[in-house]
């Protein structure tokens, strides 16, 4: 047996609220793969040894329009993979200037940090900003000065709360997701007015629907853009459950 690998993965703000509370238990990326000719009317076909290959509907040709056979592995994973989850965050630390060389100073983070998904971080007096600072910047406690955002790409492993383990990996159409799998990617049950009836949305999207599966929509098209819906692309679906994250001493990765 292959031991498991550790891969990052990004989530949003509200996917981040979605998984920390236990809403979220799988996620739909779109298969991209390298290869010349592939376009959304391959269908896909799972191979023994748990990669995909791609078939045309018209001629079922396992090749590309150059001939050449093309597994497609997902970049995510197998089950028993894990994947940490990279977060937009605050980081506090410094700007250290090297004068002359160095005018706009190198950024000196250290190992606090906040989440951007729990809000904003406290604006803390300090010796540089002893009455804290304003307009949307926050100062930290000493050592540090500042609380500086950073965005979820450059969330180290060592900062990352949320891990992952994978339990299923298949591929489908992207139109092809059910209700219930529509409320298992966060889309919730709006509840504050139950004597309307039944309306689903997602966190950040103002846009309620009788449909949880037109709330993915929604959520899909806001990250992919307004005709990817319509593409029907094929999709990687990663379910997965959430485990004890273990935060390694080595900050380099």
């Amino acid at each position: 047996m292959s031991q498991a690998k550790e891969r990052p993965i990004l989530f949003s703000a509200p996917m981040v609220r979605a998984l920390l509370e236990g809403r979220k238990t799988v996620t739909r990326r779109s298969i991209k793969p390298s290869m010349r000719g592939f376009d959304v009317s391959f269908e896909l076909h799972q191979q023994d040894d748990g990669s995909w290959r791609p078939m045309h509907t018209f001629d079922e040709s396992c090749m590309d329009d150059q001939g050449t056979e093309h597994p497609v592995v997902c970049p995510y994973g197998q089950p028993g993979d894990r994947l940490w989850v990279r977060e937009s965050f605050w980081q506090a630390g410094t700007y250290v200037q090297s004068y002359p060389d160095d005018d706009e100073g190198s950024w000196a983070g250290s190992r606090r940090v906040h989440y951007r998904a729990d809000g904003a971080p406290p604006n803390e007096p300090n010796r540089h900003y002893p009455g804290g600072l304003r307009n949307g910047s926050y100062s930290a406690a000493d050592p540090d000065k500042i609380w500086r955002p950073r965005p979820s790409i450059h969330m180290p492993r060592w900062a990352s709360r949320i891990l992952l383990e994978i339990t299923a990996v298949r591929v489908e159409r992207l139109q092809d997701i059910t209700e219930a799998q529509a409320l298992a990617e966060g889309v919730r049950l709006y509840t504050d007015h139950s004597e309307c009836g039944d309306w689903y949305h997602v966190e950040g999207i103002e846009t309620y629907s009788a449909d949880p599966r037109k709330s993915f929509e929604l959520l899909w098209t806001g990250i992919n853009g307004a005709e990817s819906w319509g593409v029907n692309p094929w999709v990687w679906v990663v379910e997965f459950k959430r485990i004890q994250p273990f935060k390694p001493d080595d900050d380099t990765r």
